[in-house]
């Protein structure tokens, strides 16, 4: 199986056909157009989806609503606020399309006819929509808004935000974590779901009941939740929804739950998974109503234990089905037509595919590939996704059954027509222990048989991810290919898509079976790829990536020219101090730094301080709270005062990634200047 998926990843390689062709560049990443969110209409021909395409001018992406035929023909644009429009979700009965946008002056739900004409203003609320769904049977909306627990209304969180901006006093206090989050300082306000009727005009009618307010809860949960927290019964008549409860212990609970909760505000959620003290997420029920299904997690604490599917008795809560003897994490998930199969997205051996689970058989098939597949749709027995690889963004497929998909959009064909991309292949190799370890390998966009060519070795962050046969907006393999490098990148222990066993293997053990995983993957690609020249090699990381690159520094100081780190971990003993999310420091070295001093201290780059001599650029946001640019500053001044080449590069403006398009342009000039001042 490996070896076909190899051949149809060369097989996507096409060279154009002009005579003047280039490598890829950061203002082309920058300027792709980005396909999200495909949503089928109820009859399956027709797919409504968001593109968003780059302002350079105004240094941001723009967002429109597009539509494309599943029969096929040119996609069509359906919106053109300056505002972003996002979110599409269909009417039930097809007529129209809900959204999100701020063309109002503040983020409410509109509707477009399907048909043709003026967007409809559905919700008018004092305060902004952060999501919504629709009920199957077009009765009503669920709404996710940020309000004051303590206020009564919504009025009462619109007037008190108005205050606090023209305040004179502005200290804000806490008496519990979190503080920040993510990008974000905390200012009282927590995401609640409410239900609003649709009135016989199209508009919301009557005031949003509160229907999660009881609970001390994010719903959907922060910074990353959304629409898959939260989904209504075929009905209409209830809720579902995922949600953690916040109390004293928030930073050090993975345990979210399954409520349910009448979609009328008649009764409070009830909690359907208080057996289960790990995650329980994405609940949703099967189209006949009878089934009710959720992701689960067996280990409390753990952010990167594997997620089983779950399917329960919708009236009983009697376990029907559990995925267990299946050793792959569900990402995202729907039901069939008839509820005999679920469609599910998993990471597998540096792909992530669709696949077919079979409730009856407990089978599963794998659907399209190779490459990412991001998100996914279904109408009857239609699917659309979006699938994405290492030579291209994010487009539109289409599977009729057991059909082959076919590819229904090329949204960047004209802004990559004079573009030659390096080629991917994976290889594999004996790491760590004796275990067979994957990676890839891509050739600069200018390899000619005979040539020698320089390395950007990658690590990937996580750690409990995979660097796979993917697109990326931030850590683009194809940048550096461009640029006449090869891209060389492992999954090493601790990557997903291999069993949850390989998974686990990197919780405490961030600088063993990783560093050796990196030696011996770099060693095989030298001996395989003659190609490829090892003397002029330098690596590239952020996060964890970033946090390997201060520990290849301290000990394997004679693996590369240079280094470049990004938003990496320094200092262990003050990272746990400042970190938001502290499950994730706990579970990977064994409890709280006070508690387990050791456990963390054993993989600290802080003391092997005094073994660095590898010149190495740091790069930081000083909106990062996961890591904070304390981290990054502490790097630097490590580095200048043991006398090492060395540049810092701070971005005020940017959190743990850089995603302002100037910004991302700046980031890469930084990078490639550095490399091509080591190694060529």
């Amino acid at each position: 199986m490996r070896r076909t998926l190899l051949a149809a990843v060369a097989a996507a390689f096409v060279i154009p056909a002009a005579a003047d062709v280039r490598g890829f560049t950061a203002r082309d990443l920058n300027a792709l157009a980005r396909i999200s969110e495909p949503r089928l209409s109820p009859d399956g021909k027709r797919v409504v989806f968001t593109l968003r395409e780059t302002d350079f001018a105004a240094d941001r992406g723009r967002s429109d609503l597009w539509l494309v035929d599943v029969a096929g023909g040119a996609p069509r644009r359906l919106t053109s606020s300056p505002e972003n429009d996002t979110a599409p979700e269909w009417a039930p009965d097809g007529a129209g399309i809900y959204f999100l946008s701020a063309r109002s002056g503040s983020t409410q739900v509109w509707q477009l006819p399907a048909a043709g004409g003026e967007a409809l203003q559905v919700t008018n609320l004092p305060v902004d929509v952060a999501g919504f769904r629709v009920a199957p049977n077009g009765s009503r909306l669920a709404l996710a808004l940020d309000v004051f627990p303590d206020c009564a209304d919504l009025d009462c969180t619109s007037k008190r935000l108005e205050e606090r901006k023209a305040a004179k006093q502005r200290g804000q206090t806490y008496d519990r974590l979190f503080v920040r989050h993510w990008d974000k300082w905390k200012d009282g306000r927590v995401s609640q779901l409410f239900a609003v009727a649709i009135g016989a005009d199209g508009r919301a009618s009557g005031a949003p009941l509160a229907l999660t307010g009881a609970l001390d809860a994010d719903v959907p949960s922060k910074p990353f939740g959304g629409r898959a927290d939260y989904a209504f019964s075929p009905d209409g008549r209830e809720l579902v929804f995922a949600a953690r409860i916040k109390g004293t212990t928030e930073p050090t609970s993975t345990n979210f739950d399954i409520y349910r909760v009448p979609a009328d505000g008649s009764a409070g959620p009830v909690n359907l998974t208080a057996d289960n003290p790990a995650w329980d997420a994405q609940p949703q029920f099967s189209p006949d109503g009878k089934l009710l299904a959720h992701l689960a997690m067996r280990r409390p604490g753990f952010e990167a234990d594997r997620f089983e599917l779950v399917v329960r008795d919708a009236a009983t809560g009697a376990v029907r089905f559990r995925s267990e003897g299946w050793d792959r994490s569900i990402g995202a998930y729907r039901f069939s037509r008839d509820g005999r199969q679920v469609y599910a997205l998993a990471d597998h051996l540096g792909q992530h595919p669709l696949w077919a689970i079979d409730l009856a058989k407990g089978t599963q098939r794998m659907l399209g590939g190779p490459g990412y597949v991001t998100e996914f749709d279904l109408a009857g027995d239609r699917v659309v996704f979006a699938m994405q690889s290492l030579t291209s963004a994010a487009e539109l497929y289409v599977q009729d059954g057991r059909a082959p998909p076919r590819r229904i959009t090329d949204v960047n064909a004209a802004r990559l027509a004079d573009v030659r991309f390096g080629e991917p292949e994976q290889f594999s190799f004996d790491g760590a222990g004796g275990a067979q370890v994957y990676g890839y390998v891509v050739k600069p966009w200018n390899w000619e048989p005979g040539g020698k060519y320089p390395i950007a070795f990658i690590v990937h962050g996580g750690p409990q991810s995979s660097y796979a046969n993917t697109w990326s907006f931030r850590w683009n393999p194809q940048v550096y290919a461009g640029a006449g490098y090869a891209a060389v990148f492992i999954d090493f222990h601790g990557s997903t898509g291999y069993g949850q066993a390989f998974t686990d293997s990197i919780s405490g053990d961030w600088g063993g079976k990783p560093l050796e995983d990196l030696k011996l993957g770099l060693a095989a690609a030298l001996e395989r790829y003659p190609w490829l020249d090892g003397d002029r090699a330098c690596a590239l990381g952020a996060s964890y990536g970033g946090f390997m690159m201060n520990w290849i520094a301290g000990n394997w100081p004679d693996g590369f020219r240079c280094l470049v780190n990004h938003a990496g971990l320094f200092d262990h003993r003050m990272m746990y101090y400042s970190t938001e999310e502290l499950w994730f420091v706990e579970w990977d070295h064994g409890g709280p730094y006070f508690g387990n001093p050791a456990g963390h201290e054993k993989t600290n780059p802080a003391n092997h301080v005094t073994a660095w001599k590898t010149p190495m650029l740091v790069l930081h946001g000083a909106l990062d709270y996961r890591v904070p640019y304390s981290q990054g500053l502490a790097t630097f001044t490590a580095l200048q005062r043991r006398g090492i080449d060395s540049r810092f590069v701070f971005f005020p403006d940017e959190n743990h990634w850089i995603s302002k398009p100037g910004n991302s342009v700046q980031w890469h000039d930084e990078v490639l200047a550095w490399l091509a001042r080591h190694l060529q």
